[in-house]
């Protein structure tokens, strides 16, 4: 398969080299990225990224490929995607696929137009295989009807420190912190539920990564785990100091459109990472966590440990507990053969209108109503109103 690729930066560097070692014929033919953060892991992998050009439009017009594949900043998406679609192209985002909710709704308008197969979305945890076994287990019914969720994503200090010194920290590029990290986990659990959120309600801050909690304050000299994860664009040095202005915690509750509910939070300063869930339904209970590799699910009458499941990634350079690989498989399958994927462009819409949600129930300290929103985005998904007019968070 041969790509081309706007935005080479550390992620899709890394899924370069995963397709790779999956299909040996993968190619890159050209890219789009004047400081390309990326390109090391290729070169050391031993992977040409082609030709470098300076547009969009001049990669695409001068190299024939398979999939245009998109790592941009979040708030180009849009734009690489118009521009992909526009030329007829099958397009590969990576995530969150656009950062605001006029994006949200000029996106479903472009693929009213362009149609919704002709774009992939890098939400790569719905290919883990303890998702995979999650849905299945719901699927034969050992769960029932869902009535709650808890659920979390915590990232260690040297993470968090990674955002507050990268262009990530500020929400105009991402959208937002929840947008940004936590919509994989969001469209986890929209999945799980199979419907869409309508009531949301959500506090949050920055409490960790402020000049009071500097480590120098407490006569601590050795500042190399706040800058262990290498910062791209606009990358900084200041950590507790930061410029940005992304949250460092923050907890969100959902009620869904059938009634369902979901507590949610995060946190980038938690020395013990977890990633985990509980999904309560009226048949049984399902616990796990990506991080710490298990997936237990009980009985609700007999209390009955049905399934009892441990996971370890393959190998210590896989990231996502083994996801990207699978993703990268199913990929070159859909490609090649059509194969059906597991997450689509409005699953990954879907996510990231509940996460932009959640921070505009935090800045406001309202429960935010998504009724209209929905309304307005099915509208635009069918044809039925206006392409909007799209502008940044």
């Amino acid at each position: 398969m041969k790509v081309a690729i706007i935005g080479l930066g550390f992620r899709l560097g890394y899924l370069g080299v995963v397709f790779k070692d999956i299909d040996p014929d993968f190619e890159i033919v050209g890219y789009v990225d004047p400081a390309p953060a990326g390109m090391a892991r290729l070169t050391e992998a031993g992977i040409s990224a082609g030709k470098a050009y300076d547009t969009p439009e001049e990669l695409i017009a001068s190299e024939k490929f398979d999939l245009l594949m998109i790592g941009s900043p979040n708030h180009l998406h849009l734009e690489h995607i118009r521009i992909g679609l526009e030329a007829g192209l099958k397009v590969f985002t990576e995530k969150p696929i656009v950062i605001s909710i006029e994006e949200s709704h000029a996106l479903a308008s472009l693929l009213n137009t362009h149609g919704h197969d002709r774009l992939l979305v890098g939400l790569v945890l719905r290919y883990s295989p303890l998702y995979r076994d999650l849905r299945e287990a719901q699927a034969r019914g050992l769960l029932g009807d869902v009535v709650s969720i808890e659920a979390s994503e915590h990232i260690a200090p040297y993470h968090g420190a990674f955002f507050m010194r990268d262009w990530r920290r500020y929400a105009s590029y991402t959208g937002g912190f929840m947008l940004e990290k936590c919509c994989h986990d969001l469209d986890l659990y929209n999945g799980v539920v199979g419907q869409r959120p309508r009531f949301v309600a959500s506090f949050g801050g920055r409490k960790s990564f402020v000049p009071e909690n500097a480590p120098e304050q407490a006569g601590v000299n050795d500042l190399e785990v706040y800058h262990r994860k290498p910062s791209g664009w606009l990358g900084a040095d200041k950590v507790f100091d930061s410029d940005g202005d992304i949250i460092d915690y923050q907890t969100a509750i959902v009620e869904y459109e059938g009634g369902a509910s979901m507590t949610f939070h995060t946190n980038l300063n938690v020395p013990d990472e977890f990633r985990r869930f509980c999904v309560i339904g009226a048949k049984g209970m399902a616990e796990g966590d990506f991080v710490r590799g298990y997936l237990d699910v009980h009985d609700a009458h007999t209390r009955e440990k049905r399934i009892g499941n441990r996971y370890q990634a393959p190998s210590t350079k896989s990231q996502h507990y083994g996801a990207d690989e699978q993703m990268a498989a199913d990929v070159l399958a859909h490609m090649q053969t059509g194969a059906a994927l597991p997450v689509s462009a409005l699953d990954a819409i879907e996510a990231g209108i509940l996460a932009l949600a959640m921070d505009e129930a935090r800045q406001s300290r309202k429960v935010v109503d998504l009724a209209p929103v929905w309304a307005h985005f099915d509208a635009c998904l069918h044809g039925g109103a206006a392409a909007p007019h799209a502008k940044s968070a």
